[in-house]
């Protein structure tokens, strides 16, 4: 049998999809069940696992590969991501909000609600629970949109997905004192949570729940004096402890600082992390502490760490432009080639919050302000969780003394 052209077996396909596709959900049929067409597919490029956040409240971050199988133009009017067998609405995403959610080829700026033939985008999806509210056993997500080859609106149900609930890796503080800032953290800041990269022939998210550290004074600045120098930034040299028992299994101390201000360059990929330890925690997690400071990395590969143990100082090698400690858990020892896990600290307090999002912070670090801050009275005090983007955060006397050198 001579095989079809695929513009021709979309011709004579795409007439099975007008009225078909109705409230048809697609993943796991019942035997009973006749299959429907959709001219959409989609699939989870990660399991949602739950995280427990510093607002009290249970968070689940998860990206779709949104695929149109049309020869023409599928425009998304509406999102819904529902309880997999209650079907009960967690989010609801309108056309504008799907624009700032969908990325063409997982690409920042790439933003849209329409793929064209045959296109594919990334969904990056963030939905919250409130404390003691049912956590769904699987996610499906609604689809309503207009399909330009077949002049129909059509909706589905598509991309059912497990949700993982379990015990998430617990840290313990990374730095020692006060004042600490949660810079480019979850849930829907872009720098990390976005960072989809297409490597080794996959998609990998190994920043998805990283957090940049940056350290503000008592006058809230985040640097002062000269802003090409890596010293005048508060958390410059600053001590950086283990937050769990472990071994190193990766870890590099010969690349020079970045003049701040801006990133380097044609920076290989290999030196993105500039110097870094990577630690194995036990359980399949483990740690990556980025950007270090030449020479202060003092641990070696194979070596036993205790918690709260010294590792290296703060710096600003490899893909930085202002000194910060990059951290984050991930399920391999590579520091990009992996997925990235949610975990929660110890405890923590937070005072405050950073007052006009992320553009009022990188406008203080980018002109030397003072950083303007949104008080809590009372603080919180968090007991397993993770602190939210720009979250400001103190922490306690280290669990154990800094016995490195």
């Amino acid at each position: 049998m001579r095989s079809l052209p695929p513009a021709h077996a979309v011709a004579i396909i795409a007439p099975l999809f007008c009225g078909s596709v109705q409230a048809a959900e697609t993943a796991q049929p019942a035997a009973s069940t006749v299959p429907v067409m959709t001219p959409l597919i989609a699939d989870a490029l990660t399991t949602p696992r739950v995280v427990p956040m510093s607002d009290g409240l249970n968070h689940l971050v998860y990206e779709l590969r949104l695929s149109n199988v049309l020869d023409g133009r599928f425009d998304l009017k509406r999102l819904v991501v529902m309880d997999g067998s209650s079907k009960r609405p967690l989010l609801a995403l309108d056309r504008e909000a799907i624009g700032e959610r969908l990325s063409l080829g997982g690409r920042r700026g790439n933003a849209t609600a329409s793929l064209g033939a045959y296109q594919f985008g990334i969904v990056f999806l963030h939905l919250t629970l409130q404390a003691g509210e049912r956590i769904p056993e699987t996610l499906v997500l609604d689809v309503e949109g207009f399909a330009e080859p077949l002049k129909a609106d059509l909706s589905m149900q598509i991309a059912r997905t497990p949700v993982i609930d379990q015990v998430l890796p617990v840290l313990a503080a990374p730095l020692h004192g006060s004042g600490y800032v949660v810079g480019d953290g979850c849930c829907d800041s872009v720098r990390h949570v976005r960072a989809l990269l297409p490597l080794n022939g996959a998609f990998r998210l190994a920043q998805r729940y990283a957090i940049d550290w940056e350290k503000i004074d008592d006058e809230h600045w985040i640097v002062r004096g000269d802003l090409k120098d890596v010293k005048s930034y508060r958390i410059y040299g600053e001590p950086v402890l283990a937050v769990a028992d472990g071994t190193v299994v990766g870890s590099r101390n010969d690349l020079p600082d970045q003049t701040p201000g801006a990133l380097p360059s044609n920076l290989p990929i290999g030196e993105a992390d500039g110097n870094f330890i990577i630690m194995n925690i036990a359980s399949g997690a483990f740690v990556l502490y980025a950007h270090l400071k030449p020479g202060s990395v003092g641990p070696a590969v194979g070596d036993h760490v205790k918690r709260g143990d010294l590792l290296g100082k703060v710096g600003n090698s490899g893909n930085s432009q202002a000194p910060h400690l990059h951290l984050h858990v991930m399920d391999g020892p590579n520091g990009l080639l992996a997925d990235g896990l949610p975990y929660v600290f110890e405890i923590l307090t937070i005072p405050a919050t950073v007052d006009g999002g992320t553009a009022g912070f990188n406008d203080a670090e980018a002109t030397g302000s003072p950083l303007r801050l949104a008080r809590k009275t009372p603080p919180s005090a968090m007991h397993k969780a993770l602190p939210l983007d720009l979250s400001i955060v103190d922490w306690g006397t280290p669990l154990s003394k800094q016995n490195k050198p």
